[in-house]
């Protein structure tokens, strides 16, 4: 069997990321999967994995924070988006059709009803969540997704936490160990700051803060900076620098706390690891979440104007919030395995 991904986005993580976690649990059932992106796509996670993808129209209008200019122009770019897809469904000829988030779930359920195939569909905006359950075949809802937290009229639509690669807990702390720079201290309990593979600017802020108050810690941050002004916060002698590694699963083994942007798959790692967080909100284009009532007790939120009062809360309740932190560790684990196999019997029936 064969399944198509329509994804949006640059095709360097997130989206890309959780396509091909699924793609991998699908493999288990016996699935060979090709991917879809839109044509301005970097699609570096592929070129990286050494996959070859197709060219589309995949619109983004902005997720959380789409507006109603990004939405209306995403509209008109869908409009010849479902007609270019519909014609590539029918090319590849896959028994199913699986749209990744946003414009990827829109154009990969509108164009696969065109093309007469079926299709599931990842929900994580309130505007996916808006037209895809009324299209696909059958839909899964993400904590980001609004659907996740209410219930729905909608008998096609499951529940699922993010799709993780299940081995971000194997990582290996001697490795880690031996990659950090001489400033990394051993006997200090390690905050680990990163905002996904790009590094953004409230994060930084966050970072330079926590170096300047009286907190004793590793301050790790980790991401490529996408302004080189943020680069003279992180000159710090307080701030440990990585930049972007791709070692993150041996670092979790070093950290204590992580601080990540609000945004889902980070939050999902880290709790598969077994470690507690701050979420800091509004890092991405002002995007804010409600985690804090998905994953009860195993994080807090943060804002770059108190983050040090709220990493002593977290550092004080460290224990306490492990604990809960592992309620939830076992089924992000299995996250994966059940999107596939909810896309295996969409198929199958």
């Amino acid at each position: 069997m064969k399944a198509l991904f329509v994804i949006t986005g640059p095709g360097v993580g997130g989206d890309s990321a959780a396509a091909l976690n699924i793609s991998k649990s699908l493999s288990k059932y016996g699935f060979e999967s090709e991917f879809a992106l839109d044509s301005k796509s970097s699609g570096l996670l592929f070129k990286n994995n050494n996959l070859k993808w197709y060219k589309t129209t995949v619109p983004a209008a902005g997720g959380h924070v789409a507006t109603k200019f990004s939405l209306l122009k995403a509209a008109i770019r869908s409009i010849g988006g479902v007609f270019e897809t519909a014609r590539l469904i029918k090319k590849v000829n896959p028994d199913v059709v699986v749209g990744l988030s946003g414009g990827g779930a829109v154009i990969g359920c509108l164009s696969a009803k065109l093309a007469k195939y079926p299709s599931v569909c990842i929900l994580w905006t309130p505007m996916d969540a808006k037209i895809c359950p009324r299209v696909a075949t059958a839909c899964v809802t993400s904590t980001e997704s609004p659907l996740f937290r209410n219930d729905t009229e909608f008998k096609n639509v499951h529940k699922s936490y993010s799709p993780i690669d299940p081995s971000v807990i194997n990582g290996d702390k001697e490795k880690a160990r031996k990659l950090m720079p001489d400033g990394y201290d051993e006997t200090l309990p390690t905050i680990l700051l990163s905002s996904g593979s790009h590094l953004f600017e409230k994060m930084v802020l966050a970072a330079s803060k926590l170096a300047k108050s009286d907190i004793k810690a590793n301050i790790v941050v980790v991401g490529l900076t996408r302004n080189e002004k943020c680069l003279k916060y992180l000159d710090d002698e307080n701030i440990i620098y990585l930049g972007f590694i791709d070692w993150i699963r041996d670092l979790f083994k070093l950290v204590d706390l992580v601080i990540s942007s609000d945004d889902g798959i980070m939050i999902h790692e880290t709790i598969a690891c077994g470690l507690p967080l701050v979420t800091l909100q509004g890092v991405k284009y002002g995007r804010i979440t409600q985690f804090p009532e998905i994953f009860k007790g195993a994080l807090v939120q943060g804002h770059v104007e108190t983050i040090d009062i709220e990493v002593k809360e977290a550092l004080n309740h460290l224990d306490e919030m492990k604990e809960n932190v592992n309620e939830y560790s076992k089924d992000i684990l299995e996250a994966p395995d059940r999107i596939a196999k909810i896309i295996y019997n969409t198929v199958s029936n």
